[in-house]
């Protein structure tokens, strides 16, 4: 198998007076489903264009394998994408659809029929595509980027249109292409889509990358050692609690925010004073919650005037 490394430095890239990318770095790694997260605008969408040499960076380097896509051959082989999932013939079988992509690489036709299965179009490869859900055709582009059998996979929004148990089925068919040792890039606006599939995140915003990091990682810093208490007697939890914490706060529930000591110092401290509670429970953040955190300062408000950018 090819090196599956996809390597982006320093990119940067202007649209007219809009700057898409700057300086966007970051390293996509064998055996690792990368969530590529940021809002709409962000540079994702243009980032995968530069990786794939549809757009030239006016500065920095984006690497396969150590080469620029432009000059592999049969790059197929290196490097699966799927950046827009509309991108067919709507007359044409999803087979026949397949078949063209294999032929311009120099792949067996039999390869049409095993990716068909693996992306779980096998009963229907020979309706047009054409009429396709978008979930289908999302399941289409998955199987022309496993057409060559890359070591690399780059795709763009892939949950698109999937239903609750297509959603499922990416995200278990992530996985496993990350465990067969292949780099997997997924970008998506939406942190909760890749909640259990990604082990790395790189989030972006205003073309650059603001973290860069495993999910525990990003996880532990969002919760932010915070724990929650609950308890009968609240304004004594809050009175017991208060010296030996870096805050406290209470939630108007019958629960407090408390940030500083750990949870079992916590349970130590109101069972000595004899205060009654019935929760004591660290704080457990989502990607979402890391996700929201970081980007707070990155989302730009565009008016319907100036249009939504690129992403």
């Amino acid at each position: 198998m090819h090196d599956a490394t996809i390597t982006v430095e320093g990119l940067r890239k202007r649209f007219g007076p809009s700057l898409a990318l700057d300086g966007m770095t970051f390293t996509v790694r064998p055996g690792h489903v990368t969530g590529f997260i940021g809002p709409n605008g962000a540079g994702k969408s243009t980032t995968m264009r530069v990786v794939l040499g549809l757009d030239a960076a006016d500065a920095g380097q984006a690497l396969v394998g150590g080469r620029p896509y432009r000059t592999l051959t049969r790059p197929l082989c290196h490097l699966g994408s799927l950046l827009d999932a509309s991108a067919l013939q709507p007359g044409r079988s999803a087979r026949n659809h397949l078949l063209w992509l294999a032929h311009s690489q120099g792949l067996p036709s039999r390869r049409a029929d095993e990716v068909l299965e693996l992306a779980g179009l096998g009963g229907v490869g020979r309706r047009r595509a054409g009429g396709y859900s978008l979930g289908m055709r999302q399941r289409l582009g998955i199987a022309a980027a496993l057409l060559g059998d890359p070591p690399a996979l780059m795709l763009d929004e892939p949950f698109n249109g999937m239903d609750p148990e297509g959603i499922i089925w990416m995200r278990t068919f992530l996985r496993d292409l990350a465990r067969e040792g292949r780099a997997v890039l997924v970008s998506s606006h939406l942190m909760s889509e890749l909640q259990g599939t990604a082990d790395h995140i790189v989030v972006v915003g205003r073309g650059r990358v603001i973290a860069d990091a495993g999910v525990t990682e990003l996880l532990a810093g969002a919760a932010n050692g915070r724990i929650t208490v609950r308890s009968s007697a609240i304004d004594r939890a809050l009175g017991v609690l208060r010296p030996a914490a870096k805050s406290v706060t209470s939630n108007g529930d019958g629960t407090l925010t408390v940030t500083g000591p750990a949870a079992e110092d916590v349970v130590a401290l109101l069972t000595a004073a004899h205060v009654p509670f019935s929760e004591v429970a660290a704080h457990r953040a989502t990607l979402e919650d890391a996700y929201l955190d970081l980007t707070r300062d990155a989302v730009e408000f565009r008016s319907a005037a100036t249009g939504e950018g690129r992403r």
